[in-house]
């Protein structure tokens, strides 16, 4: 590891999530399946582009059905679901707070329990809050013989379950540490977001060979601008209003599936003409009575 490297909490998060990525494998492919094109890939971000809401707070409702957490916190990060719900926008320092209580429940448990009620909470909770216009967008990508990766903010064991239910290729996530199966209550680096997702992506695209001219992106957050910012063609899914004044600026493509009009017919020679001519539990807790 270099000296940048090492001091840069960001690029070291980046770098970890791309390696768990690559650790973790790709999803197999279908014999009937496309041609690969191994120098171009498409990278998503999760929470309100590929699914409604975010993921971390599904799961974690999930947990706290389980009797994982205190009345308290569940109360108190509802508010946190609401706020994203209706403005569709991450809040910087409530995410490095509740990164700290996200990293002291799971602490000391094994990473195949949280990977096993992973499963079982995405099925409860998740399948069915995905959006279809954003799964339709990434099966493009998959028909035409690219990888599809996830690029999220959310524990890179719960990531990589989204990314295997939907048959994407992988997913880069936050890296919890981990000693002897168990977590340590540590993050390696920091949380995946903002320019740690550009960082993340950079580093898997080195690995992989993969030509970022000819790589598209798609998110709703204007913290993703580094990472749509890294890539021939970027996407703005559900953007929040800063995004698409930035998607308007640059001239970046607008997809919304959150509105009751028909979404646009989704166009193969923009999104993905346009790079081949060009040449990718740890924010909080959400309670909801039954």
């Amino acid at each position: 590891m270099d000296k940048v490297t090492a001091l840069d909490p960001a690029v070291r998060a980046g770098e970890a999530a791309a390696a768990a990525a690559v650790a973790a494998g790709e999803t197999p492919v279908a014999s009937d399946a496309p041609p690969t094109d191994l120098t171009a890939a498409a990278f998503f971000d999760v929470d309100n582009t590929m699914m409604v809401g975010a993921s971390i707070f599904h799961f974690a409702r999930g947990l706290a059905a389980r009797k994982f957490f205190t009345t308290s916190d569940m109360a108190g990060f509802a508010w946190q679901q609401i706020k994203f719900r209706i403005g569709g926008r991450e809040d910087k320092t409530g995410i490095a707070g509740h990164r700290d209580t996200a990293l002291s429940f799971v602490a000391g448990r094994p990473v195949e329990e949280v990977v096993t009620l992973g499963e079982e909470i995405y099925d409860e909770l998740m399948a069915d809050r995905i959006w279809t216009g954003t799964r339709a967008l990434a099966q493009m990508h998959l028909d035409a013989g690219q990888r599809v990766w996830l690029v999220t903010a959310t524990p890179v064991e719960l990531a990589l379950i989204i990314a295997r239910r939907l048959g994407l290729t992988g997913a880069l996530g936050t890296v919890a540490e981990s000693v002897d199966g168990h977590y340590t209550g540590r993050l390696v680096g920091e949380i995946l977001h903002g320019p740690a997702k550009a960082h993340a992506v950079r580093a898997l695209a080195a690995t992989e060979g993969l030509d970022l001219r000819r790589c598209a992106a798609y998110s709703d957050s204007v913290n993703d601008v580094p990472m749509l910012s890294a890539v021939g063609t970027a996407v703005a899914v559900n953007p929040d209003s800063e995004l698409r004044d930035v998607a308007k600026s640059h001239g970046w493509q607008i997809r919304d599936f959150r509105t009751g009009r028909r979404a646009a017919r989704i166009g193969v020679p923009s999104v993905l003409g346009a790079g081949a001519v060009a040449g990718a539990v740890a924010a909080g807790v959400a309670y909801k009575r039954r």
